[in-house]
């Protein structure tokens, strides 16, 4: 093969390299899927509704998430990033529980982008209110079912889990706390 010929085989793969990864950018899909396993016995909180593995059970996971923009459209979850919560273990940004008192988030993985936004704060949006929030944790799109994740689901790729403060900043009916279809961005 001449060297000509090598060069261009290079820019083209190169070329095609770079246009995959803006697809790949602008659309998240699944990247693979785990089967549940039964959670050993008392071993899933379920405080905040949260979800137990069930086994042979699929569940999708993601290493990306949707683009983030002036206003991304996402899942707002409730979670407990205290001590004995449905949060499992300390926070991954600064190894430690956070009140619920506190406006904290976790982020799905592809937002959490390995910790790039771990102690910034995110304006999040719902129904003409909004408020402000430090993430300060992950919310694992990639993992679950296992102790290290409270044997809970890998949490989808457009999660941002939030403690009950951000819930009362937003002024969200307690019979509606739980889920809620929001935006968010970076403030």
């Amino acid at each position: 093969m001449s060297s000509s010929t090598r060069a261009s085989l290079v820019v083209l793969f190169i070329i095609f390299t770079a246009h995959c990864s803006e697809v790949k950018a602008q659309d998240c899909s699944p990247s693979g899927e785990l089967t549940g396993t039964d959670p050993p016995a008392g071993q899933c909180n379920t405080e905040n509704d949260s979800s137990c593995c069930v086994a042979g059970q699929n569940y999708p996971t993601y290493t990306c998430s949707p683009p983030v923009s002036g206003a991304t459209p996402a899942n707002l979850t409730l979670n407990s990033f205290e001590q004995g919560g449905d949060g499992g273990s300390p926070s991954e940004c600064d190894g430690q529980y956070h009140s619920d008192n506190t406006p904290v988030v976790a982020l799905s993985t592809g937002w959490y982008n390995g910790g790039s936004r771990c102690g910034k704060q995110i304006v999040i949006n719902w129904n003409g209110q909004s408020t402000t929030a430090t993430v300060v944790d992950e919310c694992d799109s990639t993992a679950g079912c296992d102790a290290e994740h409270d044997y809970q689901p890998p949490c989808a790729d457009n999660i941002v889990d939030a403690s009950q403060a951000v819930w009362d900043a937003l002024g969200v009916p307690a019979d509606q706390v739980g889920d809620a279809q929001i935006t968010w961005s970076d403030a």
